[in-house]
């Protein structure tokens, strides 16, 4: 859950007046923001606000199940499993936002279209699927290679997309009859079935959404927002001189926990937190010296601070931005090992395992990244240096935006020593993560920016895809998690619980009521089920 851009005149704009008004006037506008470039092409996403704006402008056959693990029907109604052939039915009367009518061939399209094009979630179905096919226009079935555990829970992130509109739409490309795909325009417009679709965008700046007046999918409540207005890369600051004024309704999920509180403290606005499969990992780079070393990583997973990160997270007495976490799963995934204890400093350990390395430190500066655009990681990143230089370490902090993060992480040579990133589950289930995350096969990007290569546990990630019996499987997880601690890939500082501030007027059911929290990050923001009270 991180990915982020930031336009620097923005803020000052914003400070000295209100935001642009909408192009129409709404009775019930909901504004919200998140601190990511905002990128609405389903294909491409793979962060948090990519996640919020997929599941309100499209939908996929499944959807995460409300308040349990597993899956529902969603754009489909129901579907068969027949040895490898998985079977779904379209729901009567989905249609698109264009008036076009959901049919299998655009779930053929969608799912070559992602494949394709080879970024967002496509690692999720990469070498798994040897065929699709519409058995007729509402039904579509699936025929995987071989027994694929995730498969299910990995059609939430298959949105689908309106191939009649998309293709009216195509640029050249290198895709032959398909030109780019679309991929330009589907960058700039939507093209889905879901509750909303865009009236403007600007990924940079904001997206506007408006309802889809041909939606037909899970009921929209009568008070859910007539247009919402997604912001991108607010400051602190901004956010909260924006909802004292009344002028906007829900912040992003990583102010500072003091913004947070004063917020609150002031009455005019409420609190609700979203857990859901997120781990907070400061990612160490195992291909550059000293950290390609496992003696020195141990080192510094030993010496990390988590009670004062624990601390730090704090925004009231009863809620905070962090719970422990005591390896590479967050709890509620399987292989979380909760009997086992929750990690603690040790020095005496750090020192041992330092002293184990084959470096000397004070030969080898260690640079530590934090994300420009979320402040509150600063302080951690000035704990560790402040920690690790206790080690004899020489450490330097650096702030650095989002997007020149992502460039360096591609390639290990120019990405930082230690970086704190937040990777959620995109599914329901544990592959989501960690396969992006540790798997040698998989390119380089934010996710798996410790760039780990391990025989070990490329062996535990294939096994937990394939094995389809639960416990069997939970185990493969569990000693999967086991060889990540021996690794040290990164350390696994806290399992992020967001908070975000809600102005009062503004109901989010999916966070505040008992039950209809969604277990995956991101999907209980549904724009839909908000209701815009005042």
């Amino acid at each position: 859950m991180t990915r982020l851009g930031l336009l620097a005149c923005s803020t000052a704009m914003l400070l000295a007046a209100p935001l642009a008004a909408p192009l129409l006037a709404q009775e019930r506008p909901l504004r919200l923001d998140e601190a990511a470039v905002g990128e609405i092409d389903p294909a491409k996403g793979a962060d948090y606000a990519d996640t919020v704006l997929g599941v309100n402008l499209y939908e996929a056959l499944v959807y995460p199940k409300q308040g349990a693990a597993g899956v529902q029907p969603w754009l489909a109604s129901d579907w068969t499993i027949d040895g490898l052939t998985y079977t779904f039915t379209i729901r009567d009367g989905a249609t698109f936002a264009s008036g076009n009518r959901v049919t299998a061939d655009d779930v053929i399209y969608s799912f070559n279209r992602l494949m394709a094009l080879g970024q967002g979630p496509s690692s999720l179905f990469e070498g798994r699927v040897d065929s699709i096919e519409a058995v007729d226009d509402s039904t579509v079935a699936f025929t995987l290679t071989e027994a694929f555990a995730p498969f299910l829970a990995a059609l939430v992130q298959l949105s689908v997309v309106d191939s009649k509109l998309a293709m009216e739409n195509q640029g050249e490309g290198e895709f032959g009859e398909f030109g780019d795909y679309a991929s330009a325009w589907l960058s700039s417009a939507s093209a889905g079935s879901g509750a909303y679709m865009t009236q403007a965008h600007d990924p940079q700046v904001e997206t506007v959404m408006v309802p889809n007046p041909n939606y037909n999918g899970a009921a929209m409540d009568p008070l859910a927002p007539d247009e919402v207005t997604y912001r991108y890369s607010l400051e602190a600051s901004t956010v909260r001189a924006l909802m004292g004024r009344g002028e906007h309704d829900i912040s992003s999920l990583w102010l500072p926990p003091e913004v947070l509180k004063a917020m609150a403290a002031d009455g005019t606005v409420h609190l609700a937190a979203e857990p859901g499969g997120t781990g907070e990992y400061i990612m160490l780079n195992t291909q550059r010296p000293p950290l390609d070393d496992v003696h020195c990583r141990l080192a510094l997973t030993s010496a990390y601070d988590y009670a004062t990160t624990l601390q730090l997270l704090a925004v009231t007495d009863d809620m905070a931005q962090g719970i422990p976490m005591n390896g590479a799963l967050p709890k509620g995934l399987y292989g979380a090992d909760l009997d086992r204890p929750m990690p603690s400093q040790d020095m005496e350990k750090a020192r041992e395992e330092l002293a184990a390395c084959q470096y000397d430190p004070k030969d080898y500066p260690l640079d530590i990244a934090w994300i420009a655009e979320v402040p509150a990681r600063e302080r951690l990143a000035l704990l560790m240096q402040a920690t690790f230089t206790q080690l004899g370490m020489d450490v330097k902090v650096t702030r650095t935006p989002w997007a020149l993060i992502t460039q360096q992480v591609t390639e290990p040579d120019t990405a930082p020593h230690a970086i704190e990133i937040a990777v959620s589950a995109r599914t329901p289930d544990p592959d989501s993560l960690v396969y992006n995350m540790y798997s040698s096969t998989v390119p380089h990007t934010w996710m798996s920016a410790s760039y780990l290569a391990d025989d070990e546990v490329d062996g535990y990630l294939e096994a937990g895809r394939t094995e389809t019996d639960p416990e069997t499987r939970a185990q493969i997880y569990r000693d999967l998690n086991a060889r990540l601690r021996d690794l040290a890939p990164a350390i696994y500082a806290y399992e992020f619980t967001g908070v975000y501030g809600i102005r009062n007027g503004i109901e989010v059911p999916n966070l505040e009521e008992e039950g209809k929290l969604y277990p995956t990050s991101g999907f209980s923001m549904l724009f839909k089920d908000i209701r815009v009270t005042d």
